[in-house]
């Protein structure tokens, strides 16, 4: 990295950064101070007072935990494939593997629906859990697969020369240098699985099943929308997803980094 020495360009970096970040920032600032418009702390406790806070965050957490278990093991396994060993025909799969990025999750709600029905696992956990793992899969292993590619192949070689096998270098000296890259898929598929709507919505009916992003509907009428409420329960929801990137920042941005450059 550099070094910037000069003031006045350390200066208008800040500047710069500043107003990056405005767009971004405002928005959740307004949300939060929304959110305490009205009954101010009391907009909090109604969305607790519903009663359901516990079984929507339980449900969410499942889903989001089981969601990233899936997708990291998938995408470790098949970055590593595409990215470290001679496989005939790799590329042609990868490349149709990217194809699922242009399908947006709106376009396959029906089939999805009708997938879950013929399964019997409609109004289940698992019909939101493995198509939300499905549609995150191509993305992350595109940024996988470049951090690997990144690593040096000496490194394999010499766990080829001290006997190792594919899955031993795997295990042993591959799987530990992707802290970075782990970081970044854990929590960017955090983030879409616990702000995912319409999966939940059309796959669950059960009010015991329902996730988070669904406590807003609480505080939504025919006529009329509270949004003091709404807002409150928006910030609720999105406390677990700043902690976490809080907690990975570090990571997180050398991954994406790593991930997106070769």
């Amino acid at each position: 990295m550099f070094e910037i020495r000069r003031l006045s360009t350390k200066i208008t970096l800040q500047v710069v950064l500043f107003v990056l970040t405005v767009p971004f920032l405002v928005p959740l600032i307004q949300m939060v101070w929304g959110s305490l418009k009205g009954a101010g702390w009391g907009n909090y406790a109604a969305v607790f007072g519903t009663g359901v806070v516990p079984t929507f965050f339980r449900n969410s957490a499942i889903i989001a935990v089981s969601t990233i278990a899936i997708v990291y093991a998938v995408t470790m396994l098949a970055a590593y494939g595409f990215g470290k060993l001679h496989i005939a025909g790799k590329e042609i799969y990868f490349w149709l593997l990217l194809l699922a990025l242009t399908l947006p999750e709106v376009v396959l709600l029906t089939p999805l629906f009708t997938t879950t029905l013929r399964l019997g696992i409609q109004n289940t956990l698992p019909a939101v859990i493995l198509p939300l793992a499905a549609l995150q899969v191509p993305f992350t292993i595109l940024l996988a697969r470049n951090f690997y590619e990144g690593v040096p192949s000496e490194l394999m070689e010499a766990g080829r020369i001290d006997g190792a096998n594919a899955f031993q270098i795997f295990w042993h000296i591959m799987l530990p240098l992707t802290k970075p890259i782990s970081a970044a898929i854990v929590v960017l598929t955090l983030i879409n699985s616990w702000n995912d709507y319409l999966l939940p919505l059309v796959m669950l009916v059960s009010p015991d099943r329902q996730v988070v992003t669904l406590l807003p509907q609480f505080f939504q009428g025919e006529f009329a929308n509270d949004q003091t409420k709404i807002l409150a329960a928006a910030v609720i929801t999105a406390i677990p997803e700043v902690l976490a990137y809080i907690l990975l920042q570090k990571y997180f941005e050398r991954g994406i980094a790593a991930g997106a450059l070769k």
